[in-house]
């Protein structure tokens, strides 16, 4: 099932999506005597990949995503460790982004962006919260290394002692990822650090193991700039990315929720 879901979803992301509609309409033009809506499916698939390649239309999309859950400010955070400054440990659990082993690469460039900007964000945490320390998960995929053990390189490079390391090395998808940690934490208070869009699935799936972590979003790719932005006005790969994302996202969310519906969910 996993490999299936693996496999399965790409089909429905945006550009896999204009492609089954393009090659559907050439089918028609070229094999079929439905010329009609072969021209229909073509200029439809055109239309759709530019639109998900503009910035402002990937904005719809991933917007609401990021913007479910707020940064975290110093406030916040001191509030936190304030209701739970008699708690014995306090994690920060940071969720894997992807990475490669290969080691052709520096450590830090090993890690995908995603992974990368997590890491950093919960470092400069770890360094704001006395006394915590950092759960890295994230398991084989399609890596012969685990994902938590990337990350552990280049925390330790960071300056983390490995004391403080703690490493979930068995997920290979979020709710594997919220299953063990839980077992890991019990009932300890925790800070979540993952990506902003990534962020509602991560604590849908934590809660479903009754956790109650504090959410703290990175990696935001929907941000607001002061004066022009000449991306509105052209189409890019930029914006298809980030349109792509967020498909990843509802689908992902999508799944997690059908699975609270089924027998055994």
């Amino acid at each position: 099932m996993f490999l299936l879901k693996k496999l399965a979803a790409p089909l429905l992301y945006p550009v896999s999506l204009c492609l089954e509609v393009l090659v559907l309409g050439l089918i028609f033009l070229w094999f079929g005597k439905r010329q009609r809506w072969g021209k229909t499916l073509v200029s439809l698939g055109t239309l759709l990949l530019a639109l998900f390649s503009y910035h402002p239309v990937a904005a719809i999309f991933l917007g609401p995503l990021e913007q479910q859950y707020p940064s975290i400010t110093d406030a916040t955070l001191q509030e936190f460790l304030r209701e739970n400054r008699l708690a014995p440990r306090k994690w920060i659990v940071v969720l894997g982004g992807g990475g490669t082993s290969d080691p052709r690469v520096s450590p830090i460039t090993r890690l995908s962006e995603a992974s990368r900007v997590r890491l950093l964000e919960a470092v400069r945490l770890y360094r704001e919260m006395p006394g915590s320390k950092l759960i890295l998960s994230g398991g084989q995929v399609f890596d012969p290394v685990p994902e938590a053990e990337i990350m552990a390189r280049v925390a330790r490079i960071l300056g983390v002692p490995p004391a403080d390391l703690v490493l979930e090395t068995l997920s290979r998808d979020t709710g594997d990822e919220a299953r063990l940690i839980k077992t890991m934490v019990g009932s300890d208070p925790l800070v979540l650090v993952t990506s902003a869009a990534h962020m509602p699935r991560a604590v849908f799936l934590f809660a479903g193991q009754g956790l109650k972590p504090l959410p703290y979003p990175v990696g935001h790719q929907v941000k607001k700039r002061p004066g022009f932005n000449r991306e509105i006005l052209f189409p890019g790969a930029g914006g298809l990315a980030k349109t792509e994302a967020a498909f990843h996202e509802y689908l992902g969310l999508a799944w997690a929720r059908l699975q609270t519906l089924l027998p055994g969910g």
